[in-house]
């Protein structure tokens, strides 16, 4: 049974972030996922999060001026020792929280200037050989360029090429069911081609990108895939609710009452 992270940027928001920790655990949820923790003291973010029992199962690095449009830094040439920064930045997030992996996010640049892709593998091979100091992985998600026009990592094959090519061994890769159903579709298969390079999924409904149930994609056909190929990783729930978030968890009750039943 897949294990579902809470994504606390988008789901709970109505109630403030770091009140979100209690109201995942209290709606079923053992792990929580979200885009930055920056506003917050790490400390305070590790607290909020052990105190319900929680699992943290991803967060990102420092994109920059988000407001701004800003979307990380590693396929941006003049920007490398912003990039390095970012990860000095994550890590006592890192440590207060006990993730496992974090997300790098490519920025906006053109992919087809031989300069932005040589400034994203050099990117990533320091990123991953500076977390796997701190025994964390490093992902990398393809970001289709309807959400995010001119993202530098708008291709799956481009990403799983990189991924394969590079032979880090804790550089994995971010597959967002959403967004590779907007960018390539043939969800399934890409699943079962890519398992071995997947360190973290993430799930929404297309095309509206609101609780996985009904519209394009059959989630709990895909769920029960995850267990066919053995998946162990998490599943974040990266959706924007169309209301109040616990009236909208009727796809996760099964799985919670499952949970519940295992631990009786």
């Amino acid at each position: 049974m897949p294990r579902f992270a809470a994504n606390l940027s988008m789901m709970f928001t109505e109630v403030p972030f770091l009140d979100r920790f209690a109201a995942a655990a209290d709606a079923g949820f053992d792990a929580v996922e979200f885009l930055f923790p920056y506003d917050f003291a790490a400390d305070d973010v590790g607290e909020r999060l052990h105190r319900n029992g929680l699992t943290q199962a991803l967060f990102n690095l420092f994109p920059g001026n988000w407001e701004k449009g800003e979307r990380g830094f590693a396929a941006r040439p003049d920007h490398f020792e912003e990039l390095k920064a970012s990860v000095q930045k994550a890590l006592p997030y890192a440590a207060a929280t006990g993730v496992k992996r974090l997300h790098l996010m490519a920025g906006i640049a053109d992919r087809r200037d031989d300069k932005n892709v040589a400034s994203f593998r050099r990117a990533v091979a320091w990123t991953a050989e500076t977390l796997v100091k701190h025994n964390l992985d490093v992902v990398i998600e393809p970001i289709n360029p309807r959400d995010v026009p001119e993202y530098f990592l708008n291709d799956f094959d481009f990403a799983t090429d990189l991924i394969e090519d590079m032979k880090l061994p804790n550089l994995k890769l971010q597959f967002d069911v959403y967004h590779r159903q907007i960018v390539h579709g043939d969800v399934t298969m890409a699943l079962r081609a890519m398992m071995p390079l997947i360190g973290h999924i993430q799930i929404a409904s297309v095309p509206s990108r609101n609780e996985p149930a009904g519209e394009e994609l059959n989630y709990p056909f895909l769920f029960d895939e995850l267990d066919r190929l053995g998946y162990r990783g998490f599943v974040g729930c990266e959706y924007r609710p169309k209301g109040k978030t616990t009236d909208g968890l009727g796809w996760f009750k099964p799985y919670a009452k499952a949970k519940a039943g295992a631990r009786a």
